[in-house]
């Protein structure tokens, strides 16, 4: 833990407060002179500044602190008169209730931290097209925002006659539509904004072999080397 992270934690004990009087004051002088220690109060009480506003203020029973003693053990005679007692069991039972406050706040918080983070919606597309599980070729990525295409060969260039093509596959489309030629070693295509995401998400992608420059006809014309689906990617 660096000097950062314990005065993150200091801060946050003193905004939850389960430090005791003493320690309280001293942070409170330590604040007024070391601007770092101040920032990560503030942000600690700008966390937590919502959960004030979660409920209702509650009056406490007229009998409360009668049934506090009671709770204590403290017998009724010695109530008076045996403050130091009183005060010491009084000062456990704070600790406790505070330790449980404190739980309580930093459970809240992990809660509304989860869904102020929630992670968003899948927005990107993978496939991995291959022979056999053992010999990746062709990595394929698609960012359905800005339906922007990516081609990663990962196995080795075609014949110089020859080229690799990549075609768009769904079955409302019809025949296999070309998303262009795969050159090396990077492939980036905008040839698929002319298709909804819905049809993407849908759709696979397959490989095959052309001549040079691709298909002359627009349609497949050679053997079909690798295929896969598109699958939502968790980065």
């Amino acid at each position: 833990m660096n000097e950062l992270d314990d005065i993150d934690a200091l801060a946050g004990e003193y905004v939850l407060g389960t430090l005791d009087a003493a320690e309280r004051a001293a942070i409170a002088a330590r604040r007024r002179r070391e601007p770092a220690l101040d920032r990560a109060i503030l942000r600690w009480e700008s966390q937590f500044a919502p959960l004030l506003d979660a409920g209702e203020p509650i009056a406490p029973p007229a009998d409360l602190f009668a049934r506090i003693e009671t709770r204590l053990g403290l017998p009724e005679r010695e109530r008076p008169g045996n403050v130091v007692e009183l005060r010491r069991k009084l000062s456990l039972w704070r600790s406790v209730a505070a330790a449980s406050t404190a739980l309580a706040a930093s459970l809240a918080f992990f809660i509304a931290w989860q869904g102020i983070h929630a992670p968003a919606p899948e927005t990107r597309l993978v496939a991995v097209l291959q022979k056999d599980s053992a010999s990746p070729a062709f990595l394929v990525t698609v960012d359905l925002p800005t339906r922007t295409l990516t081609v990663k060969p990962l196995t080795s260039p075609a014949a110089p006659d020859k080229s690799y093509e990549l075609w768009l596959i769904n079955a409302k489309l019809g025949d296999p539509r070309s998303l262009g030629v795969i050159s090396a070693p990077l492939t980036v295509s905008q040839r698929l904004h002319g298709y909804d995401p819905a049809t993407i998400e849908a759709s696979a992608v397959a490989i095959s072999l052309e001549p040079k420059g691709g298909s002359p006809t627009g349609k497949v014309t050679g053997p079909v080397l690798y295929s896969g689906p598109l699958i939502s990617a968790p980065f």
